[in-house]
C-alpha cells in the first residue's frame, strides 16, 4: 500500500490481492448499511451500495470495484427485494433497478477513476508546461 499526495488517501494497487480482499468487504459493510436501512423502511434496494463502489473504486482501482459490483447485484436481489432471503422471478420493478444500478456503478467507478488519475497527476507535481501552445502557429 502507498500513500497519495492528496489528503494521505492509502492506495491498494489495482490487481493486487489486497484489493480484492477489500472488495467483498466493502460489500459486505455496504450490506449491514442497506440492511438497517430496510429495518428503518427504505425501498432504495442499491442505495449503500454506490458509495461504497465510489470509495472502492477510489482506492483500490476499477477491477475490484467492478468485480464488488457484480457481487452486489445477488446479493441485493437475495437478500433485499421481497421476498427476502429467496431468489424470485424480477418483476420491471426489480429489473429496473438493477438496470438503474448497473449504469450508475459504471458512472460512478468512472468517476471515482478519473478522481485516482487527477490524484496522481497531482502527488507527481501536477502537469508540466511545454512551452509550446497548441494554439498559436509556429510560423
Amino acid at each position: 500500500m502507498r500513500r497519495a499526495g492528496l489528503f494521505g488517501v492509502p492506495w491498494v494497487r489495482p490487481w493486487s490481492w489486497q484489493a480484492f480482499l477489500l472488495g467483498p468487504v466493502v460489500v459486505a459493510m455496504s450490506a449491514v448499511l442497506q440492511g438497517t436501512c430496510v429495518a428503518f423502511g427504505a425501498k432504495l434496494y442499491f442505495a449503500a451500495f454506490l458509495p461504497g463502489l465510489f470509495v472502492l473504486a477510489l482506492v483500490a482501482g476499477v477491477p475490484t470495484a467492478a468485480l464488488a459490483a457484480l457481487l452486489t447485484i445477488p446479493l441485493v436481489w437475495w437478500a433485499f427485494m421481497p421476498p427476502f432471503f429467496a431468489f424470485s422471478a424480477l418483476t420491471s420493478e426489480t429489473a429496473d433497478a438493477i438496470n438503474l444500478f448497473c449504469l450508475l456503478a459504471v458512472l460512478v467507478i468512472g468517476l471515482a477513476d478519473l478522481c485516482r488519475e487527477t490524484m496522481a497527476i497531482v502527488s507527481r507535481g501536477g502537469l508540466k508546461h511545454s512551452g509550446k501552445s497548441a494554439a498559436t502557429n509556429p510560423q
